[in-house]
């Protein structure tokens, strides 16, 4: 019975299919080999399976199949091999084999094998038959669903594999060209089921073994589910199917056929499937799984006997049956648990709601009698909330939420604030919890922490509009101004900069600068940011000074540091100068010995920045390491300066050359990074453009959907101008770069920084197709492209000196390449630009100077500096053969072959001094007569010239030698471009 449809595609399973197919090759080479593969309905066996018969038979092996199907206890006998013999009888191929069988074919009548005699003439024969089709052709038997098998067909398989066809009859060695595979249900085998003693049997024949098909990785899962549907889905829904189908195939293709019903139940009809052997037991074991449903996925015994109030003896009883059947299986710590979520799932769903509800006032009652301990408040609160006692609910959850705080845990802070939240206004205020703190603002305020701690950075924002909305006129000054600063910091992590500098001015304005308090210090450092942000330099350099001298007075080391980060970016150099990073140490200091974890965070990532753009590439390493840890211990991973590093992280990797790391670091941080940070996995994508696989474009437009991101923006723009340059299309660079710069300016027409790098990626692609026209002759389409050059060029100019503040080495490097891109697409290749291209980019990256050396040997090549050309195209190709980037080492092979610099020979041995005379004047667009004026030869002599220098290059025509010689550096792109 298939439960995975074979559309179905096969995802991570990889070893077991390398396995399987390990054992056609030895079948079909003459080793026979039987491989009982277990698994979990709905694992995907028979979609494992199917792969391997597509091999089979692709392998050129003839693949025959049989089912077992559950007919309870009336089973018909040797089921699965009555359908292999009706294929094989209805095949012409083989129908004379069969017929030398008659005992088979009495089978296939219909009739009974008789006294134990016949049943052993009916076994050997169709061993027989099965060792007669493998001398035939290569064979591969299949029997599925062996736990539905009857005895006939468990005896008969007993017989082939360990005496009838997996070895001689004198019990040699494997001889047949023969490979069986036999699946079962795992969970399906309970305790006295009849193939446990049969598969015992089988594991301990040499030639027979077993493979488990584990359930597959959430991050397998997550692939199915996005190939299995056309079309985005949103994160969340994947997330959500892999966390309930827990490595499942077949649930997880069921969750998400029945996404559209919004009830967010079990679908119909997979819970029919699973309440199947719930139904089987007695109604004394149905009753304590219904408990146990209520208590959760696992449950302690103690606490479901009391909930059952069963004797220990029928309890017991019904624990055996449940763990017998598989529903149960027993856990460390006296615990049981469901074996499946999604079988608690639908015990639960089957409940009748007044039954729900009174189970779960009772387990609420059952732990509040153990005492209020912290680690049990989140199961009080949910029973109590199930049960509608919504008082002790409100209160629980409150515990809970602290409990998660205490030990670091964001998101689960956040959901039972949440859950606070919509308690709040159903508790009448009497029976609500007193104390500091607990207001309904301050709750959102404390809610909208936690979802910007945990990467819901619009749930931040919107929590914190919800709690401006809730202060009254009347408001305490100091509260009003917390939700409005906080409201700015959060409007920050979204790039709503306008809006942020407009709540954190109204929160400095509300209280006074003297005397001196920490709401004040702390809405003005938010103010420094927003002001920063914005572009007003002067205001932030003047509130941070003044507030950080308001902090020391009042000792608040916390906001001390987190000024003194904010003035290490402002002053001077910045974070890239030595004063800079001094200053950082500093903050860090103050932030370690305050306890602030997200400050001590910030700093950490502002000295690991710091030093990239200052070049000290390697360095940045440790700080990210260090930077990672800290949030880690404090749950703040998924907070945006974690995301931030862990995008640096991928960046320097990158950088430094370390390509395979980078990609082994992305998909680790795929598999936990939230929506949000999807983008931080970039470098990756770049990775896998430079390597040819320009899937990475169609994974960079993905970054696109949905709203407004200015990471996602700038990381998919250089992806995909990338892409575009890298395969020639000038045209699509182009509006790439303008696009990308467009939608990241900032309110004030700024463009941002990267618009250099877009700028050196596009004009690569607008020099290649400029050359290329100006080799044809076509000098006006050539100008053309070279105007557009010098529009893409402009802004990447300009933005290198905005603000005064100059460029760091990565900056100052990809201008050079765009100002030797430019050269290029307006004149030619150019040594020297080229040169200073290279130079500037010696600060530890391994890439980009690589890229520009085999731009560097080109234009050595048009100045006849061939020596030197050799030289640099070689060492570039050796970085790209190493880091296998497939396309620029394709383009380096090619500039060695055409320009013959694999032993750089002198161009002389090519063409003689004559033929490059008339090379010369070819390229400027001369006729023979004009070449045989200006050499005093005779036009008929030039034409065999021309005739002979054709034949050396492999030309055609008169253009294509112009092409091929300039390509192979024969002649100077000036000198084409004369005339």
């Amino acid at each position: 019975m298939s439960q995975i449809s074979i559309s179905t595609p096969l995802i991570g399973r990889e070893d077991e299919l390398d396995r399987l197919s390990g054992v056609l090759e030895r079948a079909r080479g003459g080793e026979a080999r039987a491989v009982l593969v277990a698994g979990d309905a709905g694992v995907g066996k028979t979609r494992l399976l199917d792969e391997v018969m597509g091999r089979a038979a692709a392998g050129g092996m003839t693949v025959l199949t049989g089912h077992c199907v559950d007919l309870g206890d009336v089973g018909l006998p040797y089921l699965p091999f009555t359908e292999v013999l009706g294929v094989l009888a209805g095949d012409e191929r083989f129908s004379g084999v069969v017929s030398s069988h008659p005992v088979v074919e009495r089978l296939l009548g219909g009739g009974s094998p008789g006294d134990s005699g016949g049943r052993l003439r009916l076994f050997e024969g169709i061993a027989g038959l099965l060792a007669d089709l493998a001398d035939i052709t290569p064979l591969l038997l299949v029997l599925e669903d062996l736990h539905w098998a009857d005895q006939s067909s468990r005896d008969l398989l007993r017989f082939l594999l360990s005496r009838g066809i997996l070895q001689r009859a004198a019990g040699g060695a494997p001889t047949h060209r023969l490979a069986v595979l036999a699946s079962y249900r795992a969970d399906d085998l309970h305790r006295r089921h009849p193939l446990r003693p049969l598969l015992a049997e089988l594991v301990r024949l040499p030639a027979v073994e077993r493979l488990e098909l584990r359930p597959m990785g959430d991050a397998e899962v997550a692939r199915l589910v996005r190939a299995l549907r056309e079309g985005p889905l949103p994160d969340t829904t994947v997330r959500r199917i892999v966390e309930r189908a827990e490595g499942n195939a077949f649930y997880a293709e069921e969750l998400l056929a029945a996404t559209g019903s919004g009830d967010g139940g079990v679908p119909s009809g997979l819970a029919d499937v699973l309440l199947i052997r719930f139904e089987q037991l007695s109604d004394t074991a149905q009753q304590v799984l219904r408990s146990a449903a209520v208590a959760g996925r696992r449950v302690e015994h103690d606490l479901l006997r009391d909930a059952v109030r069963l004797p220990e003896e029928e309890l017991e009883a019904a624990l055996r049956e449940a763990i017998g059947r598989q529903v149960l299986v027993p856990g460390d710590g006296d615990t049981y648990a469901f074996r499946h979520a999604l079988a608690r799932e639908a015990v639960y769903a089957d409940l009748l709601p007044g039954e729900r509800a009174r189970l779960h006032g009772g387990f609420a009652r059952l732990l509040d009698g153990r005492g209020h301990r912290a680690e049990s408040a989140a199961e009080r609160a949910h029973h109590y909330r199930e049960s509608h006692d919504l008082a002790p609910a409100l209160a629980a959850s409150l515990e809970a939420a602290d409990h998660a705080l205490r030990v670091g845990a964001p998101a689960e802070e956040l959901r039972h604030l949440e859950a606070a939240l919509d308690l709040w206004s159903a508790v009448q205020a009497s029976e609500r919890p007193t104390g500091e703190g607990v207001d309904r603002v301050r709750l959102m305020l404390r809610a909208s922490g936690a979802a910007a701690h945990t990467g819901e950075l619009h749930r931040a924002v919107s929590l914190t509009r919800a709690a401006l909305a809730g202060v009254g006129q009347g408001a305490d000054s100091e509260l009003a101004a917390l939700v409005r600063y906080t409201l700015a910091g959060n409007l920050m992590t979204v790039d709503n900069l306008t809006a942020a500098f407009a709540y954190s001015s109204e929160a400095l304005d509300m209280i006074p600068a003297d005397p001196p308090s920490r709401t004040w210090v702390w809405a003005a450092a938010t103010h420094v940011l927003a002001a920063r942000h914005v572009g007003d330099n002067e205001t932030a350099l003047r509130v941070a000074r003044q507030a950080l001298d308001r902090a020391e007075e009042l000792g608040v080391i916390d906001a001390q540091a987190d000024l003194l980060v904010s003035l290490a970016v402002l002053e001077g150099d910045g974070r890239r100068s030595v004063e800079g990073r001094e200053r950082l140490r500093r903050a860090l200091e103050l932030a370690r010995r305050s306890g602030n974890a997200p400050v001590e965070v910030r700093a950490l990532f502002n000295l690991a920045i710091g030093t990239f753009e200052s070049g000290h590439l390697d360095e940045s390493l440790p700080w990210i390491t260090e930077g990672l840890d800290r949030a880690r211990r404090a749950g703040l991973l998924s907070s945006p300066y974690p995301m931030e590093m862990r995008y640096l992280h991928l960046v320097v990797l990158y950088t430094l050359g370390r390509w395979d790391d980078c990609v082994r670091a992305a998909s680790t941080d795929a598999e936990v990074l939230p929506t949000a940070g999807g983008y931080r996995v970039a470098p990756a994508l770049y990775v896998a453009l430079a390597r040819g696989d320009f899937t990475a474009a169609d994974r960079a437009r993905a970054l696109l959907e949905g709203p407004f991101d200015w990471m996602a923006t700038l990381v998919a723009g250089i992806a995909l101008t990338e892409a575009a340059a890298l395969r020639g299309q000038a045209e699509e660079a182009v509006e790439r770069m303008r696009s990308t710069v467009a939608a990241l300016t900032d309110d004030t027409g700024t463009p941002p920084h990267v618009t250099i790098r877009l700028a050196a990626l596009a004009l690569s692609a607008v020099a290649d197709r400029a050359g290329d026209l100006r080799l044809k002759g076509d000098q006006e389409g050539a100008r053309r492209w070279a105007e557009t050059a010098t529009e893409l060029l402009e802004p990447a100019r300009a933005i290198a000196v905005h603000g005064g503040v100059p460029q760091g080495p990565e900056g100052q490097a990809w201008l050079a390449r765009a100002e030797a891109e430019w050269t290029r697409a307006v004149s030619g290749p150019d040594v020297q630009a080229w040169a200073k291209a290279v130079a500037a980019f010696d600060f530890g990256d391994v890439y980009e100077p690589a890229r520009c050396r085999l731009r560097y040997a080109e234009a050595l090549l048009a100045a006849d500096r061939r020596e030197e050309a050799a030289a640099e195209a070689r060492g570039a190709r050796e970085v790209f053969a190493r880091l296998g980037a497939k396309v620029l080492l394709e383009q380096a092979d090619e500039l060695i072959r055409r320009g013959r610099l694999a032993d750089a020979p002198p161009t002389a041995s090519l063409l003689t001094a004559r033929e490059q005379d008339v090379l010369r004047l070819l390229a400027r667009g001369r006729s023979n007569r004009q070449i045989g004026e200006e050499l005093f030869i005779t036009g008929k002599t030039a034409s065999v010239h021309v005739s002979n220098i054709l034949a050396k290059l492999g030309a055609a025509s008169r253009t294509e030698a112009v092409a091929v010689a300039y390509r192979a550096g024969l002649i100077a792109p000036e000198t084409a471009a004369d005339g």
